[in-house]
C-alpha cells in the first residue's frame, strides 16, 4: 500500500510499503478519510516519545473507513461494515482501569498509520472502540470522532454548567470545539484568538457569543473580566495552546472560585509559575484533562451524527496522502485548521 511514513522530525515520507499480516483479533480497515492534528504537526516538528516508538513509524491518527478484511476470530464486523475507530483502547485490568480511570490506563497503547491507504486495527481497539457508522453519517464527518472524543471529555470532566461565563484561548480546531461544546451545555461563550479564519469559525461554527481579536486587544485577562456577570473574572478558562505563558495568562482570568482547564499540552520539560496567594485564597481549581475513553468516543459519534455540531466547517481543504508534507507546513504557519486526507480521490462527492 502507499502511506506517509514517520522517519524523524522534519522527515516524513510518502512510500509503499507492507501491509501487515492480521493477527487474532484484528481487522483491516481502507481508510476513506483520515483529518490533520495539531498532535501530528507537534510530532512532524520534533518528533513524539509516546506516539513514536520507532522508526519508521505510521503517521497520523484521526480516521475513519471500510472493513477490507477480518482475522478468523473476529465476529463483531465483516467486509464492507463502514467504521470509525479511535487510536486507543483501554486494557480494563490495570491500577487505573480497576478505578475507571481509562485514559490513564498503564497499557494504553496510541495507534499510527492513518495517512495510508489501509490500517490495521489492534484487538483491543476492535473490540472496545470501533463503531459502526450510521448509514447516513459521511466518512469526513466520522474521522472528527477522536478529536471530538477529547473535547466532550474534558468538558463533562470539568463540569460546564448552563449560564456559565467560559473563556477558551487557542482556538485551533480543539479550541473552537471546546468553544461549541460549551455553547451546547449552555455557557455564555467567549473567545480569543489572532488567526482572522479561526476567528470567523468562532463566530460560523461554534457560534460563541464574543469573539476577541488579540491583535487588537492586548488584554484578554481584562475584556474577560467584563464579559463575565460578575466583572470579576470567568467561571471557567479553557487553554488549548499549550505554552506556558498562555497557560500563566489564563489563570489569571478567571474569578475567585473558578476553574482553570489546562488542555494544551506543553513541551516536555516545561514549568510555570502561579500566583499562591490567588490560588488558594481564591479558591481557584486547576484542572487538566487527558485524552479520552470509550464513553466520550461513542458520544463524540452522538453529537457528529445528530448534526449538532457541524465538523465539516472545519475541513480548510482536501488533499491526497501525498500532500500530507504540505499540509503540516500550512499548519506551522497558521493557513489552516484541518485538511481532510483521502487516499482515493476519485471520489468527488460534496461533504
Amino acid at each position: 500500500m502507499k502511506a506517509v511514513l514517520f522517519y524523524g522530525p522534519q522527515d516524513i515520507r510518502y512510500e509503499e510499503t507492507r501491509i501487515k499480516p492480521l493477527e487474532k483479533g484484528e481487522i483491516l480497515v481502507k481508510i476513506e478519510a483520515a483529518l490533520t492534528c495539531g498532535t501530528d504537526v507537534k510530532t512532524f516538528r520534533r518528533g513524539h516519545p509516546v506516539l513514536i516508538k520507532k522508526i519508521p513509524s505510521g503517521f497520523g491518527h484521526e480516521f475513519s473507513g471500510t472493513v477490507a478484511k477480518v482475522a478468523d476470530d473476529v465476529i463483531e464486523f465483516k467486509v464492507g461494515d463502514r467504521v470509525v475507530a479511535a487510536n486507543s483502547a483501554p486494557c480494563g485490568e490495570c491500577f487505573f482501569c480497576k478505578r475507571g480511570e481509562y485514559n490513564l490506563c498503564e497499557n494504553l497503547d496510541l495507534l499510527n498509520g492513518a495517512y495510508a491507504e489501509y490500517i490495521v486495527l489492534p484487538a483491543r481497539i476492535v473490540k472496545k472502540n470501533t463503531l459502526i457508522l450510521p448509514p447516513d453519517l459521511s466518512f469526513e464527518k466520522a474521522a472528527f470522532c477522536e478529536p471530538l472524543a477529547n473535547v466532550v471529555h474534558g468538558a463533562n470532566r470539568v463540569g460546564i454548567k448552563p449560564e456559565q461565563t467560559v473563556g477558551v484561548i487557542g482556538i485551533g480546531p480543539i479550541g473552537l470545539m471546546f468553544a461549541r461544546v460549551a455553547k451546547l451545555m449552555g455557557a455564555r461563550v467567549i473567545v480569543a484568538g489572532r488567526n482572522p479564519m479561526k476567528l470567523k469559525l468562532a463566530e460560523e461554527f461554534a457560534h460563541v457569543d464574543e469573539v476577541v481579536d488579540l491583535k487588537k486587544y492586548s488584554n484578554p485577562e481584562k475584556i474577560f473580566k467584563d464579559f463575565s456577570d460578575s466583572q470579576k473574572g470567568l467561571d471557567l478558562a479553557i487553554e488549548c495552546v499549550g505554552l506556558p505563558e498562555i497557560w500563566e495568562l489564563v489563570f489569571s482570568c478567571v474569578r475567585p472560585g473558578g476553574t482553570v482547564l489546562f488542555f494544551g499540552g506543553c513541551k516536555a520539560g516545561t514549568k510555570v509559575s502561579f500566583e499562591t496567594t490567588k490560588m488558594h485564597y481564591g479558591d481557584i481549581k486547576m484542572m487538566s484533562v487527558f485524552h479520552h475513553t470509550p464513553k466520550y468516543f461513542r458520544e463524540a459519534l452522538e453529537l457528529i451524527a445528530s448534526g449538532k455540531i457541524e465538523v465539516e466547517k472545519l475541513i480548510t481543504e482536501t488533499l491526497p496522502l501525498e500532500k500530507v508534507e504540505y499540509a503540516m507546513q500550512q499548519h506551522i504557519e497558521g493557513n489552516a485548521i484541518k485538511f481532510l486526507i483521502k487516499p482515493d480521490l476519485s471520489d468527488k462527492k460534496v461533504l
